[in-house]
């Protein structure tokens, strides 16, 4: 193999590595609390889009807050579709919000519309 090909390798190997460690550090929930809180609002806005469905929910006290939802495979599981809410439809989130001070973020665990529950990560209910 030729030095350049080995540089090029290299190269190639640890691109990838790096953006490996962003991917998982998003995906993961170590950018979120350990404990679960409930927030309750009106649906402004739904996405389907990767890497995650997201909700815009706005709250009681007015504040906007994105949602993230599972996967595009656990959400569909869950039977939540784009069909499920539209905006002004009321919303309960059972989640984990971020550990950055002042976001109004947060990753759903459970989601309910209408007294049906939409369970995006059923083995963390009440777990964490």
């Amino acid at each position: 193999m030729t030095l350049l090909a080995r540089r090029l390798v290299l190269t190639a190997a640890a691109t990838g590595l790096f953006a490996g460690g962003t991917a998982s550090a998003h995906h993961g929930w170590s950018w979120a609390e350990d404990e679960q809180i409930t927030l309750q609002g009106q649906v402004q806005a739904v996405s389907m889009a990767p890497p995650h469905p997201t909700l815009r929910v706005r709250a009681a006290d007015g504040q906007l807050w994105q949602i993230d939802l599972g996967n595009p495979g656990q959400t569909q599981r869950s039977g939540f579709t784009a069909e499920t809410v539209k905006p002004g439809d009321a919303i309960t989130i059972l989640g984990n919000r971020s550990r950055e001070a002042g976001a109004r973020h947060m990753k759903a665990v459970r989601v309910t519309v209408a007294d049906r529950n939409f369970d995006m990560y059923p083995e963390r209910i009440g777990s964490r």
